[in-house]
């Protein structure tokens, strides 16, 4: 049946230097979903299915955002989607992942783990308690100025086709999918992955990600078995493919704002470009399906490779991440209604 997407709000603290700057809290919870904005000539309330606020943990926006579901859906055979988006600084990566200072040899503490450690975590809990025999493979991408370029492929990163095919979609050509069986080895594979992931320094964020970075997990059935209740043999046996993907969109941004110049200011330009494309789908894709013209997911390659996630046959949670500073009033509003906007689009899974 048709499902709507689901969107989740995260209200970040107000950083050391806006506090010294003076900015004021002009973001509210008002709870059960709803958020209020009050400022001069400025005062609006919106709602979504859960407003985590400054003091919420790493665990608080695990447990209300839905992951667990998305995570049991996934191993139940459907294509999940949980992407974060919100301006650059606003908190996305470390919702998603946790510190940016972690590695291998310095792992995060654990209550400062994002929601794909988490998830991991689940993920590998849910198949033992179950007793599934089920195959698990990482694949980790980032599109850098319209660019899709390989995470966890050796050597410097190269750019790889974008394909399109009808009976898979829109789909990466050459993607290297790397099999994995515990929670460190994927762990691993998520701090080998973003480690390689294209980062800068501006004004309004020391670690500003200056691509989008998808990291898709496949689970699929390991074996093929008989299924005498069908009355079938092992070749006839369906077998189900789920993928659970996590999509760190990075932030949009201001030139005027973040001080960028030269290569800083064309990467922010392709990254608004980009998101601006998405926007428009969203906002296309919000109409009842009978107003529907055409959906332009060609216009980026973050488009066609969200495409299934947002108007497909899948399942998808947006983790929409705000500043509650004054000084980011703008910015902070064109995300609260570019993220209502989603909450009106549908998938039929």
């Amino acid at each position: 049946r048709e499902t709507r997407l689901r969107v989740v709000l995260r209200v970040r603290p107000l950083t050391c230097t806006e506090t010294r700057r003076g900015d004021r809290r002009v973001v509210h919870s008002l709870g059960d979903g709803a958020v209020q904005v009050s400022a001069a000539r400025h005062d609006a309330t919106f709602g979504f299915s859960a407003v985590f606020d400054a003091g919420a943990s790493q665990e608080a926006v695990f447990e209300g955002s839905g992951m667990r579901q998305l995570v049991e859906m996934a191993m139940d055979g459907f294509s999940c989607t949980v992407f974060a988006f919100g301006q650059t600084g606003s908190g996305k990566t470390y919702t998603l992942m946790g510190p940016l200072t972690q590695s291998e040899t310095q792992p995060a503490t654990p209550a400062l783990l994002g929601l794909m450690q988490r998830s991991f975590a689940y993920l590998l809990e849910q198949i033992q308690s179950r007793g599934s025999e089920l195959a698990l493979s990482a694949s980790y991408l980032e599109i850098y100025n319209e660019q899709v370029r390989d995470l966890l492929s050796s050597g410097p990163p190269c750019a790889l086709p974008l394909r399109w095919s009808k009976t898979r979609g829109f789909y990466v050509e050459n993607q290297l999918s790397v099999d994995f069986e515990s929670l460190e080895a994927i762990v691993s594979l998520l701090l080998q992955g973003s480690q390689r992931r294209r980062t800068s320094a501006h004004a309004l964020n020391r670690h500003s990600s200056r691509s989008h970075a998808l990291l898709t997990i496949h689970i699929g059935s390991r074996a093929v078995s008989t299924c005498p209740a069908l009355g079938r043999g092992p070749s006839a046996c369906p077998s189900k493919q789920g993928t659970l993907c996590f999509v760190d969109l990075a932030g949009s941004e201001r030139v005027k704002e973040t001080g960028s110049s030269g290569e800083l200011s064309m990467e922010a330009n392709s990254i608004n470009r980009s998101l601006l494309a998405l926007g428009h789908c969203i906002s296309l894709l919000a109409k009842p399906r009978g107003k529907w013209t055409h959906i332009p997911y060609r216009d980026s390659k973050l488009t066609r490779l969200l495409a299934r996630s947002l108007g497909g046959s899948g399942i998808t949670l947006m983790v929409a991440c705000i500043s509650p500073s004054s000084h980011c009033l703008s910015e902070t509003l064109s995300t609260l209604h570019y993220a209502s906007r989603a909450r009106r689009v549908t998938t039929r899974p």
